[in-house]
């Protein structure tokens, strides 16, 4: 009996203990850490989560989408956490499209979290996700997807891993595309499957950009460049197609191509806009400058005669025409259409040079025109104060000046509108509020414009320099460009580099559509803008012609 009576109060003496112990455990969990310990359960129960913006959309002047945001993850790992970097690695590679040893790289890496793929499409990272291998995680952000690929590339841009804009309409217009990040608090239950989800700040998306572009006219324009490349191998190329009574442009092409869904392997230079950023000297397509300035101030017409021999001397320099002839006698007209240097250095010196610099710069040139596009250019003017004795013997002609494509778009569209002068534009309405249409302003009077477009349907007529180009139904304008480019060894002219190009309009008395065309040094088949560029803009132009519905004239 006595040692049944001690064995019952050592238990009894046990359990006190115990119970003591508890007590104590509990006053110290519950009071000394009770604090510390809510706020751990809290941060495994309770998070805060970003919620990544919707960027905005990217459509073309009919609702063809050209940028849109899909859901992706980023995949993450715990270097710390994977018991088997190699079996991982083996197991991970062909779902993430990377080596079995850049992967092994990643996960041996010393550190607590390094990212395995950013912006996985949401299917492949489901996928990933699915083989809850421990310590690879995923994050849910939006991807920037562009369905048409390289279309339009250099105009678009592209969105960088952090989801900001780096190039392009993607980098100018990021505030507007790229919306306002939410939070979210997020509850979990004990193993970590959410229980309660609360928005605590919403999201905002991004607003959505409607452009002037129009996707099958920007496609046949891309794959004219390309065929310009494959028969003359040139360094780069570009094309613009506007409609110039409103400066609203519809294609924007660019050779050599880059697609935006993939920019790092893209060629060297091949993401630049090369029509807002190529600075480049104009030659011949910028005696109608010289002319249109002559005609305004009435010092000739159309049919005034002027004696042409086969060279000038101006000051200490000689000028030849591009073809050795007798002296002959053309009209301001036939200067035009058979781009006689002669000639229009004839013209540019009746007008002088303090009239012939004004006109230079009131049509445009030696500032940006104000297009909406980034990286814009203003190209080079000599200022009047620096010109020498030379100087009207090669500035009429287009050489000793730098300008753009879309400068001398610009400049022609003017021609084509009656002599109104207005920027083009590229948004055509942002949230599906129209851009208000940018201002213009008359440079020259409706009967000079409308003698010039006559004179520039020359150059398409036989006799002129791009009298092989037609489309049926359609008379056509325009001028033709061969440009000498400066060697950088030598500072001289070179004799194998040369920028081709052609600026032109539809139907010529009341155009509708203007094109230029401009082919930096063409190495085969030919140099000149008659043979290299005019017929690009002809292969352009009759399909945007009748695809737009433009009646024939």
């Amino acid at each position: 009996m006595a040692v049944a009576q001690r064995r019952i109060g050592t238990i009894f003496g046990l359990f006190f203990i115990l119970l003591v112990v508890a007590a104590g455990r509990t006053v110290y969990l519950g009071v000394l850490r009770g604090g510390p310990l809510r706020k751990a359960a809290s941060n495994q129960q309770l998070t805060n989560e970003p919620v990544t913006a919707q960027r905005g959309l990217i459509m073309d002047r009919n609702g063809v989408d050209l940028a849109v945001s899909e859901p992706a993850q980023d995949i993450s790992a715990d270097p710390y956490l994977i018991t088997d970097p190699l079996g991982t690695a083996e197991r991970l590679a062909p779902m993430l499209k990377q080596t079995q040893a850049t992967l092994l790289r990643k996960l041996s890496e010393h550190a607590g979290f390094v990212y395995l793929e950013r912006a996985l499409p949401a299917g492949q990272a489901q996928a990933v996700l699915a083989l809850k291998i421990p310590g690879v995680t995923g994050t849910a952000v939006m991807r920037r997807v562009y369905p048409r690929g390289p279309l339009a590339a250099q105009v678009l841009g592209f969105v960088g891993t952090e989801g900001k804009g780096l190039a392009g309409i993607e980098y100018s217009r990021d505030s507007l595309l790229r919306g306002r990040p939410g939070r979210r608090r997020v509850v979990s239950d004990a193993i970590g499957q959410p229980v309660s989800i609360t928005e605590t700040q919403p999201m905002v998306p991004g607003k959505t950009l409607s452009l002037t572009l129009d996707a099958n006219i920007q496609q046949r324009s891309e794959d004219v460049l390309s065929a310009v490349a494959r028969v003359f191998n040139p360094k780069d190329a570009t094309a613009l197609v506007m409609d110039p009574r409103t400066g609203a442009i519809l294609a924007v092409a660019n050779w050599p191509q880059a697609n935006p869904n993939d920019p790092g392997a893209a060629p060297a230079g091949a993401l630049q806009d090369r029509a807002v950023g190529f600075d480049y000297e104009p030659g011949s397509t910028f005696k109608s400058v010289t002319v249109s300035g002559a005609l305004q101030q009435g010092l000739i017409t159309p049919s005034t005669p002027f004696n042409i021999p086969n060279q000038i001397h101006v000051a200490d320099r000689t000028i030849h025409d591009d073809t050795e002839h007798p002296e002959e006698t053309l009209t301001t007209s036939q200067i035009l259409a058979r781009s006689s240097n002669v000639g229009a250095i004839k013209i540019g010196l009746l007008e002088g040079a303090e009239h012939f610099n004004s006109w230079v710069h009131q049509f445009g040139f030696g500032e940006a025109t104000g297009v909406d596009l980034p990286g814009e250019e203003q190209g080079v003017t000599l200022p009047l104060d620096h010109y020498s004795g030379s100087s009207m013997g090669n500035l009429p002609i287009g050489q000793g000046e730098l300008v753009t494509p879309m400068q001398m778009a610009t400049a022609y569209s003017a021609i084509a509108n009656g002599g109104i002068l207005r920027p083009a534009h590229i948004v055509r309405a942002v949230a599906g509020q129209l851009a208000p249409l940018p201002a213009g302003h008359r440079i020259i009077s409706a009967a000079t414009a409308a003698e010039l477009r006559h004179m520039l349907e020359g150059v398409l007529a036989p006799g002129g320099t791009a009298s092989e180009v037609s489309i049926p139904g359609y008379q056509l304008a325009g001028k033709t460009g061969t440009a000498s480019k400066i060697d950088p060894a030598t500072g001289e002219y070179s004799q194998s580099a040369y920028v081709a190009s052609f600026i032109g309009f539809a139907p010529a008395s009341n155009p509708r559509l203007l094109c230029a065309v401009v082919v930096d040094e063409p190495q085969s088949g030919s140099v000149f803008g008659g043979t290299v560029a005019a017929p690009a803009f002809g292969q352009i132009m009759s399909f945007a012609l009748p695809y737009l519905g433009i009646p024939p004239g």
